[in-house]
């Protein structure tokens, strides 16, 4: 069950990421007000670093600024690196500390 709450927490979030850029993109073609970076990283942190990076490869958005191009995709594997430490933890940490 906690993985369906999971994996669906995930989708939400990556496609809230993603309608981010979209909306983002549109808003500078109208020069009107638009989402802070800020709030696109935090979206990207809090796990839509996937659709964070569709949406910036999508809708050819935020690809000049370094900080984007490197700074996402980093966030992505930090995030999948603690899923699998957390998954390696969670399936052979157990027997790891009653050997202690």
């Amino acid at each position: 069950m906690r993985y369906i709450v999971g994996a669906g927490y995930l989708l939400v979030i990556n496609a809230v990421s993603f309608c981010m850029m979209y909306i983002d993109k549109q808003r500078a073609i109208r020069h009107k007000w638009r989402i802070s970076e800020k709030a696109l990283f935090v979206s990207a942190l809090l796990g839509g670093s996937l659709g964070s990076i569709l949406g910036m490869r999508m809708f050819r958005h935020k690809t000049r600024h370094w900080y984007f191009v490197w700074g996402i995709p980093f966030i992505l594997v930090v995030q999948i690196l603690i899923l699998l430490g957390s998954w390696y933890v969670g399936e052979y940490g157990t027997r790891l500390f009653s050997m202690l």
